[in-house]
């Protein structure tokens, strides 16, 4: 029987007939002429022992097509039945292996999930790093062979674009990394909103000057958050990057800062075309690019900004103007939202 190699099974069998011989011998030692009791004793030590052998050989088996079936579950085999196994110690044992199965079923669908994510984010990050690279490569090799100085300063100058285009998309690649794997570090001190709005107006002095583009602000004296700096200068220059750039030549930025008695408020609007409905819903997506897009976005900045805005209890809105034209509202909560 192989149950017998089982040493707990063997020594508690043997413990039973122990017991028994031992009542056996006790009648007869006790009761010299009544063998009847003998007899008795020894036939239901051997009852008790045969239907304790037989619960315990049942419920070594079940235990064995209990565990036989979780290898096969965790080789991709049939799913677990746990139905079945309602009694007693089985029944605490396949509870947990419920629970234990439902939380590995869920981490091996998220894993899929994210695998999926993954590779599908390599992919956009490789096609937007290739058309960059490739124009950039076609404007080295022709440029040796440029004589015309005009020609050749405006190549070069578009290759100086596709290189800030490229170290723009690493970068914002980079601190997307960082917050998703949650090694960003966010400071709390406090922002003023006008020193804000104007650090991140800075790198774009230029670029609005050459297209005749202003921007109108209304800032709020002494409107602050707490926050972090530099992440939040990041998140809305992203903003005020997108609107420019749809607001066309000559186009007129809007930038509105106040704060109430439970957020600081920014509202960032131009006099482009605005958002199409269709693109509202996936405007902050990573990668995503909307029918408004002119073919120089990657569809990360936006993305990047709602994240660096949600780490620091805020929450960032789209929608268009009703005179027309996109608007962008942020908000930075004074208690947790």
């Amino acid at each position: 029987m192989r149950y017998l190699r089982n040493r707990e099974f063997a020594r508690q069998l043997l413990l039973s007939l122990l017991l028994w011989a031992l009542a056996v011998a006790l009648c007869l030692l006790c009761f010299p002429g009544q063998r009847g009791c003998a007899v008795i004793s020894g036939a239901l030590g051997l009852a008790f022992t045969a239907l304790w052998t037989g619960f315990t050989v049942r419920r070594y088996r079940k235990l064995e097509e209990l565990a036989s079936a979780a290898d096969q579950l965790l080789h991709g085999g049939r799913p677990l039945n746990l139905k079945e196994y309602q009694e007693g110690e089985l029944a605490i044992l396949a509870n947990e292996l419920e629970k234990l199965i439902s939380r590995l079923q869920e981490q091996s669908d998220r894993l899929q999930r994210e695998q999926r994510y993954l590779c599908d984010s390599l992919a956009d990050i490789s096609h937007q790093l290739r058309t960059p690279l490739t124009s950039l490569n076609l404007l080295l090799a022709r440029l040796p062979g440029e004589r015309d100085e005009g020609e050749r300063r405006r190549r070069i100058y578009e290759a100086g674009q596709l290189q800030e285009r490229i170290s723009w998309l690493v970068e914002a690649l980079l601190k997307i990394a960082r917050i998703d794997a949650g090694t960003a570090v966010f400071t709390k001190e406090r922002v003023d909103a006008g020193r804000l709005v104007r650090a991140a107006l800075e790198p774009f002095g230029i670029p609005m000057e050459i297209r005749s583009q202003r921007a109108e602000l209304e800032l709020e004296e002494e409107a602050a958050f707490e926050g972090d700096p530099e992440w939040s200068t990041q998140a809305l220059s992203n903003i005020i990057k997108n609107c420019l750039e749809h607001a066309g030549e000559g186009g007129t930025l809007r930038i509105q800062a106040r704060e109430n008695s439970l957020y600081t408020e920014f509202i960032i609007e131009d006099d482009g075309p605005g958002i199409d409905p269709e693109d509202l819903p996936h405007l902050f997506e990573r990668f995503y690019q909307g029918k408004q897009s002119f073919g120089t976005g990657v569809g990360i900045g936006l993305s990047l900004a709602r994240m660096i805005v949600n780490a620091q209890n805020g929450t960032v809105k789209a929608g268009n103007r009703p005179e027309g034209g996109a608007q962008f509202t942020l908000r930075f909560y004074k208690g947790v939202v």
